[in-house]
């Protein structure tokens, strides 16, 4: 797999288009952060590790909102494996009109584009999401 944070990003996106309640990943450190980030802001409900060493994975549990509906309706890669993208703290703009985040990844781990902005620091664009 080339692209890891681009095959979690369309797997959650995929099973809410499915109707999914969860979704399971092969685990590694960065995508924890990313669903642990994610779950702060209320798109995943749960997140949990299964399994020892090679066979590790996370159980993803998608969020719903107040009428049934889940609460992630798109994503958009923005840095990709041949061609990064980085954003300066002059850069990040809010996304969709400020319905969205985008998620960056910062020299003080993964944040959404409001906290990175509030402690002054840029870092990789990773996606948008909303």
């Amino acid at each position: 797999m080339t692209d890891p944070i681009a095959d979690l990003i369309v797997r959650i996106k995929n099973a809410a288009m499915a109707g999914r309640e969860s979704v399971s990943v092969p685990h590694s450190a960065m995508k924890l952060a990313i669903a642990e980030k994610l779950k702060e802001r209320g798109i995943l409900s749960d997140v949990a590790t299964h399994g020892k060493k090679t066979g590790k994975s996370i159980e993803l549990t998608l969020a719903r909102d107040e009428t049934g509906t889940f609460r992630i309706t798109d994503v958009r890669r923005l840095s990709k494996p041949g061609c990064r993208s980085y954003m300066g703290v002059s850069d990040i703009r809010p996304v969709r009109g400020g319905t969205g985040s985008v998620v960056l990844s910062t020299p003080k781990g993964i944040m959404f584009g409001e906290e990175a902005r509030k402690a002054h620091v840029g870092g990789e664009a990773l996606f948008e999401v909303w």
